[in-house]
């Protein structure tokens, strides 16, 4: 499986995911949310940041199934999710993953008949801290 890249601007976001924690950077001046994290505001153009603590919950904006042809170890997987998740604290900032059955469950446990759009999610961690989703 294919593990996110850790650059320094989102470094914090996977500490706290390992954590268990959904954080949003956010400008410590104007406290805009942004996402992918950057050094800069789009909003302010200030260089001060901070992570903010979210509740986890939002709803899908939209999600694709894929099918093959895939890369093997997805191939394997197929049908699953792949969601866009609009977060109820920050409804500008959208976060992409999959929508599962239950903490640490494999990507093609949840139906796709089961995907809708609106549906409301909350984010879970299992081991490794790669934030899942579950219907709520």
């Amino acid at each position: 499986m294919l593990t996110p890249l850790h650059d320094t601007d989102g470094t914090p976001f996977w500490e706290y995911a390992a954590q268990g924690e959904l954080r949003v950077q956010a400008c410590a001046r104007c406290a805009e949310p942004r996402f992918p994290p950057r050094p800069c505001c789009p909003n302010c153009q200030s260089f001060e940041a901070a992570w903010r603590l979210t509740s986890g919950r939002g709803r899908i904006w939209s999600y694709v199934i894929p099918h093959p042809p895939l890369l093997p170890d997805y191939a394997a997987q197929a049908p699953y999710n792949v969601a866009l998740i609009e977060l109820d604290d920050a409804p500008r900032i959208r976060l992409v993953g999959n929508v599962v059955t239950h903490r640490g469950a494999p990507l093609n446990s949840l139906a796709p008949d089961r995907m809708r759009i609106g549906a409301r999610v909350q984010a879970v961690f299992p081991d490794g801290g790669l934030p899942q989703w579950v219907l709520i």
